[in-house]
Order: structure tokens, then sequence, then C-alpha cells
């Protein structure tokens, strides 16, 4: 057991730092700007260079959940109507465990796969695939 516990150490001490590291990841918080009848995330650029999706994609999926129309302009997510920042905030959240982090090893360091009909996640640190739900 002892040889074991030498080598194991041995070993972690070669790895590089990033994969000795278990940082939580983060999701950035949407910032909300209500003006008239009219929701803006000003920060959907960052969210979704954080995220690594696609805009339409999880502007679609927003939209889609709160029941209301979306669009992208300059850089920020339109929604119509007067929504507020929690349930926004929520959706991303519910967007991030859909379709963003690896139900096996719960690492973000995914990509969506469309492969014929189906999309997949694909998870890149441990390899794991699986399909997810249309948008």
């Amino acid at each position: 057991m002892k040889d074991y516990e030498k080598m194991l150490k041995e070993v972690m001490a070669k790895l590089p730092t990033k994969a000795r590291e278990r940082k939580r990841f983060e999701v950035p918080k949407a910032q909300i700007r209500v003006s008239g009848v009219k929701t803006y995330i000003s920060n959907f650029n960052e969210l979704l260079s954080t995220l690594r999706r696609e805009p339409q994609h999880m502007a679609k999926f927003i939209a889609k959940q709160l029941a209301t129309a979306g669009w992208i302009e300059k850089n920020e997510l339109i929604l119509q109507g007067t929504i507020r920042s929690q349930l926004i905030q929520q959706k991303i959240e519910q967007y991030v465990q859909s379709y963003v982090v690896c139900k096996a090893c719960k690492n973000p360091d995914t990509k969506l796969v469309k492969e014929g009909r189906l999309t997949f996640l694909r998870c890149e640190a441990c390899g794991c695939r699986y399909p997810v739900e249309r948008v």
C-alpha cells in the first residue's frame, strides 16, 4: 500500500496545476435592464463566451422558456415584455444544466455536436456523449 501512495504522489506532482485544480464553474450574473415593454440582457456576449455556445441557440432557449419573443441586437438579447431578473437568471441556470455541464463529470468543458437529426452534448474532459433535447 505504501508503494501505491508513493507512486500516486509522484504522479500528482508531475500533473500540470490546471489539471490538479478543481475550480467551481460560475455562470456570470445576467445584467438586466428594462426599458418600456422590453427587457435587455446587456452582457449576453459575456454569457456566450463563458458558456461557449452559439448566440441563436441560447437566445432561442431563453425566449422559448419565458414564452416571449426574443432577438439579438448589438451584442444584447432583447426580450419582449417586462421580465424579472431572477426569472431570467433561473432560465440561464437551467440552460447551463441542460446544455453546458456534463452529467457524468460535472465539467463545463463540453460541445454541442449535431449528428443527423440529433444533437449530442460531448464532454471534452471525460469523453462522455449523450443526446440533448431540441430547443
